[in-house]
């Protein structure tokens, strides 16, 4: 019985939630900054701008200079489809 007790652990208990208004909106606050962030790095921001420029179609003159040989962007992206993975 000693054994097994030891694989039992004990809840913590619940702490309750604060009761002054302005440390509750310092509390959502605080813990929602590090979940989304509102502004970007410029290195993501940089990044994220290449990404953009990238994804478009092939322009009509490369068609006509490979002989349709080149028909399409093969690595197109939808966004929602494929993330970058950032």
């Amino acid at each position: 019985n000693a054994d097994r007790a030891r694989f039992f652990c004990v809840r913590p208990k619940r702490r309750a939630p604060p009761t002054n208004p302005l440390s509750v909106c310092t509390f959502l606050s605080y813990s929602q900054s590090f979940i989304m962030p509102s502004h970007k790095t410029f290195k993501i921001k940089m990044h994220l701008a290449k990404k953009q420029k990238q994804n478009r179609p092939i322009p009509q003159w490369i068609r006509l200079r490979t002989d349709n040989t080149i028909r399409y962007n093969a690595k197109r992206r939808h966004w929602r489809r494929t993330k970058l993975g950032m």
